[in-house]
């Protein structure tokens, strides 16, 4: 995997397939830029990247302090990932995007297109950390708390909470690896950024007041129905869509590639075709 050496950070991405940005077939049309969560690194995109119709120009990376990336000293917020993203799309020269973001890189693609909306053409959201009802707002000061006093180790543990019976072995130990390895005042600042910080969009009044500013069209994937149903009041563009992953971990992209790439293809095709509103 190629670096791109931004002010202060080092990045490891990649840049896969020969789209253009042009074009309406499921293979040839719009970039994709696919973001990782908390505590993971781009290579959990795989298996989508695998299952993705042949053609599509692709771009992943490890968030600063994640993965293969340096690990500054400070500059952890959504708004922080996503100028390195920025300057990773500029150097680059690519053309607008759909931002693809898991859990806290589905607030960095809101952040991004905030930011730079000339440069995002559509957002996907999976599982997004954003949203928090007062029920996880009102745990989430104590569970900063552990992280700071037990390190990787409680986060490695949280991270278990998120899975399912039906989750593969393989996505549970290698997340619980991935996590143990982070560094916790990475974890922490993250989180309290995510959630905690002035201006954070985390709980769901500030998210749905970011939202409504976003004048672009979300898909948003869920594994509950009644956050599912939130994020349909949340997303006023007509060309949004909100679907369910029942039954499915956090890591619904790991769990359920295939099903998550077919979806992706038919509302890339959907999006690259209608005009705007």
């Amino acid at each position: 995997m190629p670096y791109v050496e931004l002010p202060r950070v080092r990045l490891r991405f990649t840049d896969t397939g020969t789209g253009t940005g042009s074009g309406t077939d499921a293979g040839a049309g719009t970039p994709l830029l696919l973001i990782h969560g908390w505590g993971g690194d781009s290579a959990e995109w795989r298996p989508v990247v695998a299952a993705l119709p042949p053609g599509r120009r692709v771009i992943t990376a490890d968030l600063r302090g994640h993965g293969e990336s340096s690990t500054p000293p400070r500059g952890y917020s959504p708004a922080d990932f996503a100028g390195d993203l920025a300057m990773l799309m500029s150097w680059l020269d690519l053309p607008p995007v759909i931002a693809v973001g898991h859990s806290m890189g589905a607030q960095i693609v809101v952040a991004l297109t905030a930011a730079r909306s000339d440069a995002v053409m559509g957002l996907v959201a999976l599982d997004p950390a954003y949203g928090a009802d007062d029920a996880e707002l009102r745990r989430i000061p104590g569970e900063q708390e552990q992280l700071r006093a037990e390190g990787s180790g409680w986060a490695a543990r949280f991270v278990d909470g998120a899975h399912t019976s039906a989750t593969p072995r393989r996505v549970r130990a290698r997340h619980r690896r991935l996590m143990s390895a982070m560094d916790p005042r990475v974890l922490a600042e993250a989180r309290d950024a995510m959630y905690l910080a002035p201006g954070a969009f985390g709980p769901r009044a500030a998210a749905e007041a970011m939202l409504v500013t976003l004048r672009r069209p979300v898909l948003t994937v869920m594994t509950s129905l009644d956050r599912a149903a939130w994020a349909r009041r949340a997303l006023p563009d007509p060309r949004s869509r909100v679907e369910v992953f029942e039954g499915c971990g956090h890591y619904l992209h790991e769990e359920r590639p295939e099903e998550l790439a077919s979806l992706l293809a038919r509302w890339l095709v959907d999006l690259e075709v209608s005009p705007e509103p």
